[in-house]
């Protein structure tokens, strides 16, 4: 859950909640809208008023009034289940009003065992490691930004087992291959779910349910459901969570927009995915437009540093201290390499040392850089020194071979005590000028 960032989970909720509003419009008013995804069937909702049918809209809202005041009362979460049967039973007068058993056939029967077609595998292999994807993503989305009731968010790992097991189960019981849910969660929370057991009860309850009342499920009304819906849409919607976002910066402002859009407009599962790869594109940009490069100049030998901006150029027998901060990887190289010191003429004498602390390893395009910007100081009579080498780059440094290009006298491995390698690699130029 942790590579999917804040601003695409905040995006992708609200934007399920507002799908979930916007998805119960039909079936609150009656009016079958049309278009490509459901915005521009809300506003053809919104416009069709005069084609509603009034006795669906009728139950629609008695139920969502009977929940907002039965759950003030000792009765609860089963509010929820006493507002939706008493405004099924105001809509069988009206026969017009869709119920259930218009969209579904409702049997008090289970499903039986279905085995696999292993003939079929191969062809399905693809298919299903892209639904696998979709459902981890989609999972992952939902669990990463809804914690459980005691605060703490959900196991990566026993949340993908989970999620996988369920869907192997579900396939030899004639299921469907199904991820995470934002409507469900919604509902169990607000049904007062307490704990992971919640979606367990609420399994058993319907095994329940189906087998002593399933010629009577089919009586339940659409108007009545999509009433307890909306609620649930509109209280899933968190505007200071979109505020937050709003405040952080232009970067998680467009990747919130991208994926609060493209959720309404497109699927979930590709919605979050660009979302996701948005703000990868972003991260990148923007760290690599962050890395910083100054000089530090020591008043005398032994104190500690000032720091000013890095010089744009090189005279003959000078020594620059340079430290980097920021991420140094491919996308900062270019970035690092304009704000070192060029070399315009000859500094024969000159050395640039560039503090390294901290920094484990440095990506190809990175090293090519170091090593081109070494041997541009070399035709010209500089000296590029390296302090503060951690191990791992020393010897990622000797492997790639740039070493041969920088020198290994020219390296100064990092010390235990801040400064030391610092100091050696000054000391090593005082002593080359005597």
């Amino acid at each position: 859950m942790r590579f999917i960032p804040t601003a695409v989970l905040i995006g992708f909720v609200n934007a399920v909640a507002v799908n979930i509003v916007l998805g119960q419009l039909d079936n609150v008013t009656g009016f079958d809208s049309d278009g490509p995804n459901r915005l521009v069937r809300a506003l053809d909702s919104v416009i069709g008023l005069p084609h509603y049918h009034w006795p669906s809209l009728l139950v629609g809202v008695i139920t969502l009034i009977l929940i907002l005041i039965l759950e003030r009362t000792r009765l609860g979460a089963l509010a929820l289940v006493v507002a939706v049967v008493v405004g099924s039973l105001v809509a069988l007068p009206f026969s017009a009003v869709e119920t259930l058993s218009d969209i579904v056939s409702t049997v008090p029967t289970l499903p039986g065992l279905s085995m696999p077609d292993l003939q079929t595998a191969v062809a399905l292999l693809i298919p299903a490691v892209s639904l696998a994807l979709v459902g981890l993503v989609q999972g992952a989305a939902i669990s990463g930004s809804i914690p459980n009731p005691d605060g703490r968010y959900p196991e990566a790992s026993a949340d993908f087992r989970g999620q996988g097991i369920a869907n192997l189960a579900t396939g030899v019981l004639q299921g469907m291959p199904v991820g995470g849910s934002m409507s469900a969660t919604a509902l169990v929370r607000a049904a007062g779910a307490k704990s992971a057991l919640a979606n367990l009860v609420a399994g058993l309850v319907m095994i329940a349910t189906i087998v002593t009342l399933g010629r009577f499920i089919g009586y339940i009304a659409m108007p009545a459901l999509a009433a307890l819906l909306i609620l649930v849409g509109l209280r899933t919607f968190k505007p200071e969570q979109v505020l937050l976002v709003w405040r952080t910066g232009t970067t998680p402002i467009a990747v919130f927009l991208v994926t609060f859009a493209l959720t309404i407009l497109i699927p979930l599962q590709y919605a979050v995915i660009a979302g996701v790869g948005l703000s990868i594109v972003l991260h990148v940009a923007r760290q690599s437009n962050r890395v910083r490069v100054v000089r530090w100049i020591f008043e005398e030998p032994g104190s500690r540093p000032t720091e000013v901006a890095a010089p744009s150029t090189i005279t003959p027998g000078e020594t620059l201290v340079l430290c980097p901060y920021g991420s140094l990887f491919f996308a900062s190289a270019q970035s690092f390499r304009e704000q070192l010191p060029t070399p315009t003429r000859d500094v024969t004498g000159a050395y640039v040392v560039i503090r390294l602390r901290g920094t484990e390893e440095l990506g190809i395009t990175f090293l090519t850089m170091l090593r081109g910007y070494a041997q541009e100081l070399a035709d010209r009579g500089a000296t590029l020194m390296l302090a503060g080498v951690d191990a791992d780059l020393l010897s990622q440094l000797r492997t790639t071979g740039v070493i041969t290009v920088l020198g290994e006298e020219n390296l100064f491995p990092a010390r235990p005590r801040l400064g030391d390698s610092l100091e050696a690699a000054l000391a090593e130029i005082e002593a080359r000028s005597l």
